[in-house]
């Protein structure tokens, strides 16, 4: 179900989070296939985002903000909000009532792009609105789009996105405004947040080992037992799955996710590979865990798009190690 809609290179497009991982890396895309027309906006101070280009409208403001989102519209086409706040399982957990706040960005980005005139909005769900009663055991049944209801999603952070998926809905239903939305799994990848507290299980786990591996100290910490199950997409894949969603004629949520489920425990084994080192393994069985299994059905973005993400994770993760491994040699640092 692919319509015949197709972003043009000088059309006026704003990606909203554009400071942060998945933000930075879609204008780092646009901007290599040649889309001239770009304005990226993010809160934090510039010299903060993870990515800035030359020849880009950057500009700092608050989505909180209707005023801000009104300025951040202005004279665009397209919209890409990738704005949230937002972490790995260790955030979310202790910062349900921040996480529920991105609330405001979307519904005021909205509100701003029925009176600015755009005629696109993408935004990017998560896999977190999925009913936890179907993630209880490590063998998940992969979850398919209509297993987000009847609702129960992550405490905080989940709530706020399966509410503004319907704000989305409603605002294409009633006035108008052509929305599209995917459900992100567990994006990862060069680029992204490894430290501070917000970074997710790859790139937590490739900054364990690395540092294990420098010290000589040859142990890490997992949360949990490491049986619980996940996916895990690497950043590529999100990007080009963005696209197609935002410019076809689908309209409801669809996962955007890589359907290769592994335990953590798997997860330390094909980095302790990339490392050629072996660990020793402390579980930490009170730290924030999430849902015990979690994986992404990928039947219907296959049966409307003839794809699926499928970057093998070891591919993915060798590049994301390389990464992380110059950063900390080089003594960066991505809170």
């Amino acid at each position: 179900m692919i319509g015949e809609f197709e972003l043009q290179k000088n059309d006026s497009i704003l990606v909203a989070g554009a400071g942060g991982f998945i933000g930075g890396s879609l204008v780092a895309h646009l901007r290599k296939q040649g889309y001239t027309n770009l304005r990226a906006v993010d809160r934090k101070p510039i010299s903060d985002w993870y990515q800035v280009f030359d020849g880009v409208d950057n500009h700092v403001l608050d989505l909180k903000e209707l005023v801000s989102c009104v300025k951040a519209t202005s004279a665009i086409e397209h919209v890409f909000n990738l704005a949230a706040d937002m972490g790995g399982m260790g955030f979310i957990e202790t910062h349900k009532a921040e996480c529920m706040l991105s609330v405001l960005i979307n519904t005021h980005l909205l509100i701003a792009a029925k009176e600015t005139g755009v005629k696109r909005f993408f935004y990017s769900s998560s896999a977190c609105v999925y009913n936890a009663d179907k993630q209880l055991n490590t063998d998940v049944t992969a979850l398919k789009e209509e297993d987000a209801y009847p609702a129960q999603p992550e405490d905080g952070y989940g709530w706020e996105k399966l509410f503004s998926e319907r704000m989305c809905r409603h605002f294409r239903e009633d006035y108008g405004l052509q929305t599209r939305i995917a459900r992100f799994h567990n994006v990862y990848g060069p680029n992204g947040t490894y430290d501070g507290g917000r970074e997710k299980a790859p790139a937590a786990i490739c900054r364990k080992i690395i540092e294990a591996k420098t010290s000589g100290d040859l142990s890490i910490e997992i949360w949990g037992d490491g049986e619980q199950t996940r996916s895990f997409m690497y950043i590529d894949d999100c990007i080009k799955g963005i696209l197609k969603i935002a410019e076809s004629d689908f309209v409801e949520p669809i996962n955007l996710g890589s359907s290769e489920l592994v335990s953590i425990n798997q997860l330390v084994d094909i980095v302790e590979k990339i490392a050629d080192i072996k660990v020793k393994r402390n579980y930490n069985l009170n730290a924030p865990k999430g849902v015990r299994g979690r994986n992404s059905d990928n039947t219907l973005i296959l049966e409307t798009f003839g794809w699926e993400p499928n970057i093998k994770l070891s591919d993915g993760l060798a590049l994301t190690y390389a990464w992380i491994a110059d950063q900390i040699e080089s003594g960066k640092h991505l809170a």
